[in-house]
């Protein structure tokens, strides 16, 4: 990588990411000597879900319209059949980086996926690990808890910014721990100088941001986040799939199939965001190079 400035936004769920990351690429343009009249810089998306065609409203996908015109990179590139790891992420946003690059552009990187920002960025090794099915067969028979509790084992720090509810994130996991004989570590240092990359953090009072997430919860519901969900099952996605593309496609999944009434699947989807966004900030506080703001 070069001497070139790279804005990394990041922060929980439901803080403003995405309209904070569009308003620096609009507002303040490139840090870099831009010769075009736009001056823009270019945002690559750090989400796990939003990588997943069909998966708008679940995953808090920004619009066409909300993009005001920013180039977007990240979005929109995998089925949901299939599963699109953190490798897969780390090849697509080095990609996006080095064309913005080459075109005298900032690449502003916005998402609350620490774990995802963290791989592109050289923070934290992973290597490409062959899946172990016989292993993934007996871990697929064991809860979600124990699941859970034996990753905090193998890697604490990975269990901090994982969905602990998410079988699949879970058994991937334990799987990479468990081949690699010892437990990726986040560097002592960056594979570039600090100075390199521009942290921005969004953190809100936690008050105002449990009233975000439950605004947010109910719009998605409003916009259509059940009809999404079995639009996605329709497709030939099954209700397992769904359960491990989140929360948010989870507990509409289960209120279809009947199993939970509409005041449980809202509780529910609201809790769990919640608790995610607990986890997203312990994963962040690890970084002292953030500069935090309230995002306004």
């Amino acid at each position: 990588m070069t001497n070139d400035k790279i804005i990394v936004i990041i922060g929980p769920t439901a803080s403003g990411k995405s309209e904070l990351a569009v308003k620096f690429a609009l507002r303040l343009g490139s840090l870099n000597n831009v010769r075009d009249k736009s001056g823009r810089a270019e945002i690559i998306s750090a989400d796990s879900r939003q990588v997943y065609k069909g998966l708008n409203i679940g995953s808090g996908k920004i619009s066409k319209k909300e993009m005001k015109g920013v180039s977007h990179y990240c979005l929109d590139i995998a089925s949901p059949k299939k599963i699109f790891t953190a490798l897969d992420f780390k090849r697509c946003g080095e990609k996006a980086i080095a064309d913005i690059l080459a075109r005298g552009k900032t690449p502003i990187i916005c998402g609350g996926t620490g774990f995802y920002i963290d791989i592109l960025l050289g923070r934290m090794q992973i290597a490409e690990v062959a899946p172990n099915w016989k292993l993934r067969k007996k871990l697929e028979k064991m809860p979600v808890e124990k699941l859970f509790k034996m990753l905090k084992k193998l890697n604490s720090i990975r269990a901090k910014n994982i969905d602990a509810k998410n079988p699949r994130r879970l058994i991937r996991a334990i799987e990479i721990a468990k081949t690699l004989g010892k437990v990726p570590k986040v560097s002592s240092q960056y594979p570039v100088v600090s100075s390199q990359y521009l942290f921005i953090g969004i953190k809100l009072p936690e008050k105002e941001l449990q009233k975000r997430i439950e605004k947010r919860v109910k719009k998605m519901l409003r916009q259509g986040l059940i009809k999404e969900t079995k639009r996605l099952h329709d497709s030939k996605l099954s209700w397992k799939r769904l359960y491990e593309l989140g929360f948010e496609y989870k507990y509409p999944a289960m209120f279809l199939q009947g199993k939970i009434n509409k005041t449980e699947m809202l509780e529910k989807m609201i809790l769990e965001n919640r608790q995610y966004a607990k986890r997203q900030m312990t994963w962040f506080k690890r970084n002292k190079d953030i500069k935090w703001t309230s995002g306004r």
